[in-house]
């Protein structure tokens, strides 16, 4: 049964790979939806077959699709492109962290400042193969059902790990493949790494993602696209039985994951949703909850282990948040220290396989640690720039430019608190995914609606 994703994952490059050539460039969606999310259990997998020297060749399929259909874009752009100034931002931090990678910044190899400039800045890449893509060429409902289906797929393989208590990740040779090509050698309770056990050694389940942290993510936007689907113009939430099943499978999911960051996202993406809905009834209730957390919280203090974890938790001395601290100070000082960076590849998942990693643990600081604030500041701008925009938008867009721009405003809401945890850029499947929503958003806001447009229908807005 394994065998299956390794063809799964050839298969969908393949197929998408195909459409590029034949200029059906929306197929490359296939791939990134297919393909990514199973990567390194591909790989894995691929590995303990005794296949490793074609694991190079795979690896690179992800990059290689995405240069072949950037490139087919801009060699059949029939008109002039007319930039949004959100672009200039991500070219700017492209061309600036690519100084980085090509003069001798830092301690690090040539190779090796590579290797960190693709984990922090192929992201442009991937925006604009969405930025040239016209929204009239993407069947986006298909590509949002696609999603659904393999939220499905993950639970039920995340209920079957929960079901007998046992990683996916140990059958399918996960420690065996971050050891031989990333020097990761196996920690924790289970042979895998601490990311696979919460506090007490209770497991979290990473499904078939690379590890919990992407499988809560991959879940925070299933559920964006969720409420973006069943969300008609008029914003009524009316999902159908399946909507339902795949909703209590967003839920299996983000428990067994056991990602407190995703699981305070998934909160905030619903509670964001009724805002931005005008749901009263909705937070209505979610207000009651929180007073009624709040009580019970407070009936619990009672119990002395209670207080001690809370205490623990506050004063930031329990194992896990201890360490997110000691690891954002160590980062924000070697930035006060070296406002400039201290080169790629000093922080971060290259930096940790190297063994030389400073600070980490958080997506901007691992950007400022390498390159410096004014890097920091451009990504944390586009960052801004995004859930800026897609809000204002939100109100006056429809049909399945509005789901887009739903779908593209809840999913940088919600990834905003793992991202404060975890360097989660260096996630495939969430990584392309969303930059890659990203440009396709600022296409349609950029290309098919003015600004008198939008002051036309401002009146509109709920």
């Amino acid at each position: 049964m394994l065998i299956l994703f390794p063809l799964i994952y050839i298969s969908s490059f393949i197929f998408a790979l195909k459409g590029i050539i034949t200029g059906n460039r929306q197929s490359a969606l296939l791939f990134l939806l297919f393909g990514l999310p199973i990567y390194i259990s591909t790989l894995s997998i691929t590995f303990s077959m005794g296949f490793g020297g074609v694991i190079g060749f795979l690896q690179v399929f992800k990059e290689l699709l995405i240069f072949l259909l950037l490139s087919s874009q801009l060699i059949n752009l029939k008109t002039r492109f007319k930039y949004h100034w959100l672009d200039y931002l991500v070219i700017a931090y492209f061309l600036y962290l690519f100084l980085y990678a090509v003069l001798p910044v830092g301690g690090q190899a040539f190779a090796n400042r590579l290797v960190a400039f693709k984990s922090i800045s192929f992201f442009p890449l991937i925006y604009f193969s969405g930025r040239l893509l016209s929204l009239k060429e993407v069947y986006l409902a298909k590509y949002f059902q696609y999603i659904l289906y393999l939220t499905l797929a993950a639970a039920a393989v995340a209920l079957a790990e929960f079901s007998f208590y046992q990683h996916f990740q140990t059958i399918t040779g996960y420690a065996d493949y971050h050891y031989y090509f990333y020097n990761f050698n196996a920690t924790g309770s289970y042979g895998l790494t601490y990311t696979f056990e919460a506090e007490a050694g209770i497991k979290r389940f990473a499904s078939f993602f690379a590890n919990p942290l992407e499988h809560a993510a991959a879940t925070l936007l299933a559920l964006s696209v969720i409420a973006a689907i069943y969300t008609s113009d008029n914003y009524r939430f009316k999902p159908d039985a399946f909507g339902w099943i795949v909703l209590v499978a967003t839920q299996i999911s983000i428990f067994l994951a056991l990602s407190r960051s995703s699981l305070l996202s998934y909160f905030l993406i619903i509670y964001v949703y009724a805002l931005i809905t005008r749901k009263r009834l909705l937070l209505n209730f979610i207000h009651a909850l929180m007073i009624l957390a709040v009580l019970y919280f407070l009936f619990l203090l009672n119990d002395e282990d209670v207080q001690d974890f809370v205490i623990s938790t506050l004063n930031f001395t329990n194992p896990s948040s201890a360490g997110h601290v000691l690891e954002w100070v160590e980062g924000i000082n070697a930035m006060i220290q070296n406002p400039l960076g201290l080169g790629l590849g000093a922080s971060g998942r290259v930096a940790g396989s190297l063994g030389d990693n400073t600070g980490g643990e958080n997506q901007f600081i691992i950007i400022g640690v390498q390159a410096g604030i004014v890097a920091m500041g451009l990504y944390m701008l586009m960052y801004a720039a995004l859930v800026k925009l897609s809000y204002k938008w939100f109100y006056h867009l429809k049909g399945k430019e509005k789901q887009l721009c739903l779908v593209l405003l809840l999913i940088k809401i919600g990834f905003l608190v793992p991202f404060l945890t975890s360097e989660l850029e260096t996630s495939p499947y969430i990584s392309y995914i969303s930059w890659f929503f990203s440009g396709l958003f600022i296409t349609v806001i950029s290309a098919r609606y003015l600004p008198a447009k939008l002051t036309a229908s401002a009146n509109n807005t709920p």
